[in-house]
């Protein structure tokens, strides 16, 4: 099963955001975004209108411009943020269908597929439960217990 890794990628995009905003008070540029994802600015463009049409982040056109959050860290949950991105496939709905026309794998699945719609459901909860506040503090103190953290705060300022 691939996993889709849209969420986990503009978490990422999103707290970088936030620190940024919080360090210079400026924006952060569909450029600078861009190399933090690894990914064509265009790609982050197309992402963050999703999430713009959410009220999720703004926009601000001309120089200096650039992708602000619209909402304090503790009020966007990973849930509307999974929401805004068209409700990313984080849980297969169900199990794939491997050979066609096997009947075992056929009851497989049908036993399997209520177990996993329950725990998509699980997961989605899950995801509304965290805010992006909870991501920074687990990220700060994580930066913290870093073995490597003087590196990685080096990293995170040239961005």
């Amino acid at each position: 099963m691939k996993r889709d890794s849209r969420l986990s990628n503009i978490l990422h995009a999103l707290l970088h955001m936030a620190e940024h905003e919080t360090r210079t008070g400026s924006p952060m540029t569909s450029d600078q975004l861009a190399v933090c994802l690894s990914t064509n600015p265009v790609v982050v463009r197309r992402t963050m209108a999703g999430l713009r049409e959410q009220g999720l982040v703004a926009s601000e056109k001309g120089h200096g411009g650039g992708w602000r959050l619209s909402r304090p860290l503790d009020q966007v949950t990973l849930g509307q943020v999974n929401t805004a991105l068209g409700g990313a496939d984080l849980f297969p709905a169900a199990p794939p269908v491997e050979a066609d026309g096997c009947l075992v794998e056929a009851a497989v699945n049908d036993a399997l597929a209520e177990t996993y719609a329950a725990a998509r459901a699980l997961l989605i909860a899950r995801l509304n439960d965290i805010t992006l506040a909870d991501l920074a503090a687990d990220f700060s103190r994580r930066m913290a217990e870093h073995p490597k953290r003087d590196l990685l705060h080096a990293h995170a300022r040239k961005s």
